[in-house]
C-alpha cells in the first residue's frame, strides 16, 4: 500500500495553512494565515474563495458539524467551528456566513472539536482551559483546568470522555464529576496533536521528541515510533481505524493501525500542520506550511486468496493475478474503489455509488447493483452470501446481487462496527453491542430476525473478538468470543429456553480465526500457535480434549501478531512489524470432518489408521460419540488408551432398550438431566432412580 501525491505548482494560500476538512469525499476546505477560506473541488480541479476573514483572526483549528446521525441524513456538512487567535470561535455556514463569534479563552483557542453526535463542542486554548459548548454557543462547563497551553483535544468513541494534551502528559477526562481521571507520561517533548479513533478504541499522540505512538484507551503504549528529524505535527486516524497518517516537515507517512509503516512519502510542504482523512478514508489531505495544500490517495491494496492475488493499481482500475498460470486480468471500475474484498471465490467491490461482485471463476462479467448509501466501511463475506456495512445500516446481500436482509437492533450505530465486532455464517449473523459490550446480538441470516426466541448472548466480561463457525448444521452452529481477560470461549448459536453454557476453551487468547471449509478454530495463545481440531469435543467429553490440540511455538512471530486468514489447511499471520507469515496445518483433519459429515465412518476409521496420530483418534472418539455412533466411538477410544470408557460404551451396548441406550449415552457426555428425562419419557422410572443412586444424587 502507498500514497499517491498530488500538489499544484503554485500554492494557492499567500501563508501558511493551519486546517483542511472535507465537506464530501470530492470537496475540500481550507483555512490558511492569509485570512483566506478556500473550497476545493477536486472532481472539476477548481479553486473558489468561499470567505475571507478579518485581518486579526487568524484561523488555527477548524471541524466540521457532523452529519446527523437521525433519520433525516443530510448529504454534506452544513456548517462548521473556527478557532483563531484572538480568543474566540467562530460558526461559520458552508457558504462563509459567520453566523456567530463567542469569546472563549484568554489567548488563542487551539482546538476545538464536535462530539459524535454533534450535540456538543469542546474548545481547548494557550490558558489551559478545557470548556464545553452546547451547539449553539452556551457555556455549559469548564472541564479542567492548568498551567500549561493545551494542544489538542479528542472526544472518546462514547462522547462520554475528552482526551487532552498537558505538556508531555496525556489526560483523559469523563464528563461526569467525580469520575477517576486518567493521566499519564506520554512523551519526552511536548504533545502537539492527540486522535482518538471511535472503531478501534485507539489513541494517536504525537510530539516534539519527533515521535508518534499509539496507546489503547487504558493508557498502554501498543506502539513506539523511531525518532524522526523534525518534530511530528499531525496525526489522524482512517475513519474506519485501520490506518493513521503522521505529517512533519517535508514528511507523509501511512502507517497500519498497529504502527508499522505501509510508506513514507517526501513532498516539498514545509510541515504539515493538519491531516483530515476524506469521509470514505481513501484518501487524506494535509495543511502544509509553505501555503501548499497536499492530496494524498491510497493505492495498491493486496487482497488475496489461494492462488489469486487482486492489487488496486489506481482509483478505478485493479488487477487480477492467477499465480498459478501468470494470467493477468484488468478490472475497470466507472467510479472510485472505497473497500474490497476476496474470499469464497469471489471478489466484491464497492465503489462510491454501486457494488461489483466478480467470480473467480469469470472476471469480465461482474454483477453490479446501486447502493443506497456511498461510503461502506466493511464488507464481510460467507461461502453463500456477503456483508456491506454503511453509515446508517447493515445489508445482506446473495452473490448473485440480490438484497436478503436488514438486521436492526435498539441503539444501532454501524459507524463502529469492524470485523472483530462482526461476524457471519451461512446462516447467521453476530454482532456485539457497543451500548453493553458483554453482549452478542444474533440474527438469522435469511431473514434478519432475532435467532431462536430472541434472547440475545450476554457474558459475564466485556467482550472483544466474536467469530462463527462456517460449516455444519444450523442447529451445530457455535460462536467463539475472546473476552477482557483474554479468555477464549466457546457456545452454541441455538438458544431455546434452556440457558447454553458458555464453555472456556483456551486463556490469553489474543487473535483467533475458523477455517473457511471446516470447523477447526486456530488462535495465538501467549507463546504458542494452537489448533482446536474438533471444538466441538467441549459438549462430548471434555478430558479428551487437551487430545484434540496441535500446538506450536509462536515465539517468531514476535509480540502482537494478529491471524489474518485460515483457508484450506494454510494459516496467514501478520507480524507486529507487517510482515507476513504463512503456517501450513496437517490437511488429515480436514478430511476427517469431511468423512464424518457424509457419515463415512469406515473410511474415518481407516483413515487414522493410516495416519497413526492421536489427536486424530481423539477426534474421531469425540465425533463418533456427538454422532451416536457407538462401534466407531469404541474404536477410537481403544486407540488412544482410554480403556474405562472402552467398558462403559461396552456395557452401553448391551442394554435391552433404546432409551436406556440413549440416556446412557447423554450421561456419557456428561448430561444427566436429558438423560434422566428421557428414561422418564420412557417410562423407566427404576433407571431413573438407578442414575441418581450411581451419582450420589440423594435428594433428587
Amino acid at each position: 500500500m502507498r500514497l499517491k501525491i498530488t500538489l499544484l505548482k503554485e500554492p494557492k494560500h499567500q501563508e501558511l495553512v493551519s486546517c483542511v476538512g472535507w465537506t464530501t469525499a470530492e470537496e475540500l476546505y481550507s483555512c490558511s494565515d492569509d485570512h483566506q477560506i478556500v473550497k476545493w473541488n477536486l472532481l472539476s480541479s477548481e479553486t473558489t474563495q468561499i470567505v475571507k476573514l478579518p485581518d486579526d483572526i487568524y484561523p488555527i483549528d477548524f471541524h466540521w458539524f457532523p452529519k446527523s446521525l437521525g433519520v433525516k441524513k443530510q448529504t454534506q456538512a452544513e456548517s462548521f467551528v473556527l478557532t483563531s487567535s484572538d480568543g474566540k470561535f467562530h460558526l461559520i455556514s458552508k457558504l462563509g456566513r459567520v453566523e456567530k463569534s463567542i469569546e472563549a479563552h484568554c489567548g488563542a483557542v487551539l482546538a476545538g472539536r464536535w462530539n459524535y453526535e454533534g450535540t456538543a463542542l469542546v474548545t481547548v486554548g494557550e490558558d489551559g482551559q478545557i470548556k464545553i459548548w452546547s451547539k449553539t454557543g452556551m457555556l455549559r462547563s469548564t472541564l479542567a483546568q492548568q498551567g500549561t497551553p493545551v494542544y489538542s483535544v479528542a472526544w472518546g468513541p462514547d462522547s462520554e470522555k475528552v482526551l487532552y494534551t498537558a505538556g508531555k502528559q496525556l489526560i483523559i477526562k469523563p464528563l461526569q464529576p467525580n469520575a477517576k481521571v486518567l493521566q499519564w507520561k506520554a512523551h519526552d517533548g511536548i504533545i502537539l496533536k492527540v486522535d482518538w479513533n471511535s472503531v478501534n478504541d485507539l489513541i494517536l499522540s504525537a510530539g516534539e521528541d519527533c515521535k508518534y505512538k499509539v496507546w489503547d484507551s487504558y493508557g498502554r503504549p501498543l506502539y513506539n515510533s523511531q525518532p524522526h528529524e523534525h518534530p511530528i505535527t499531525s496525526v489522524a486516524w482512517a475513519p474506519d481505524g485501520e490506518l493513521f497518517a503522521v505529517g512533519s516537515f517535508h514528511t507523509l507517512r501511512l502507517c497500519d493501525k498497529t504502527g508499522w509503516s505501509y510508506a513514507l512519502e517526501k513532498p516539498n510542504t514545509g510541515s504539515i500542520f493538519n491531516i483530515a482523512w476524506s469521509i470514505d478514508g481513501t484518501q487524506i489531505a494535509g495543511a502544509c506550511g509553505n501555503g501548499h495544500v497536499v492530496f494524498a490517495h491510497v493505492v495498491e491494496q493486496h487482497w488475496e486468496w489461494k492462488n489469486f492475488q487482486v492489487t488496486l493499481t489506481k482509483r478505478r482500475a485493479m488487477q487480477v493475478r492467477n499465480v498459478l498460470n501468470d494470467a493477468v486480468d484488468l478490472l475497470e471500475f466507472r467510479d472510485r474503489v472505497i473497500k474490497a474484498s476476496l474470499n469464497y471465490a469471489h471478489l466484491v467491490v464497492s465503489t462510491s455509488l454501486q457494488c461489483y461482485v466478480f467470480s473467480t471463476k469469470n472476471w469480465n462479467t461482474p454483477i453490479i447493483f446501486d447502493l443506497k448509501e456511498g461510503t461502506v466501511s466493511l464488507i464481510l463475506q460467507a461461502e453463500r452470501h456477503f456483508l456491506l456495512v454503511d453509515g446508517s445500516s447493515i445489508y445482506l446481500y446473495s452473490y448473485e446481487g440480490r438484497f436478503i436482509s436488514s438486521p436492526k437492533f435498539p441503539g444501532m450505530r454501524t459507524d463502529i462496527l469492524n470485523a472483530q465486532t462482526v461476524s457471519l455464517s451461512n446462516d447467521t449473523i453476530a454482532i456485539r453491542d457497543k451500548a453493553d459490550e458483554k453482549i452478542i446480538f444474533l440474527f438469522e441470516a435469511s431473514t434478519g430476525k432475532p435467532l431462536g426466541d430472541g434472547k440475545f448472548l450476554s457474558h459475564k466480561n466485556e467482550i472483544l473478538e466474536i467469530a462463527l463457525d462456517q460449516k455444519g448444521l444450523t442447529n451445530d452452529r457455535k460462536i467463539a468470543f475472546i473476552d477482557k481477560n483474554r479468555d477464549l470461549c466457546i457456545t452454541s448459536v441455538k438458544r431455546f429456553g434452556k440457558e447454553e453454557q458458555i464453555i472456556k476453551l483456551g486463556t490469553m487468547v489474543h487473535t483467533l480465526a475458523w477455517n473457511d471449509t471446516c470447523n477447526i478454530l486456530c488462535g495465538l495463545q501467549d507463546t504458542r500457535f494452537i489448533v482446536w481440531y474438533y471444538p466441538n469435543t467441549v459438549y462430548v467429553d471434555r478430558d479428551i480434549l487437551p487430545k484434540t490440540l496441535y500446538e506450536r511455538d509462536a515465539s517468531e512471530f514476535s509480540k502482537n501478531p494478529h491471524i489474518v486468514s485460515f483457508v484450506g489447511n494454510q494459516v496467514t499471520i501478520r507480524r507486529a512489524d507487517g510482515s507476513l507469515v504463512h503456517i501450513s496445518i496437517s490437511p488429515y483433519p480436514a478430511i476427517l470432518h469431511e468423512y464424518v459429515s457424509s457419515s463415512k465412518w469406515e473410511d474415518a476409521v481407516r483413515l487414522c489408521r493410516f495416519v497413526k496420530e492421536q489427536t486424530m483418534w481423539a477426534c474421531l472418539a469425540a465425533m463418533a460419540v456427538a454422532n451416536r455412533d457407538m462401534t466407531t466411538a469404541e474404536i477410537a477410544y481403544a486407540a488412544i488408551g482410554e480403556i474405562d470408557k472402552v467398558q462403559y460404551i461396552n456395557s452401553i451396548k448391551s442394554l435391552p432398550s433404546k432409551e436406556s441406550k440413549m440416556a446412557h449415552i447423554l450421561l456419557f457426555s456428561g448430561n444427566i438431566q436429558e438423560a434422566e428425562i428421557v428414561l422418564l419419557q420412557a417410562g423407566l422410572v427404576y433407571q431413573a432412580i438407578q442414575i441418581n443412586i450411581n451419582l450420589y444424587n440423594w435428594e433428587r
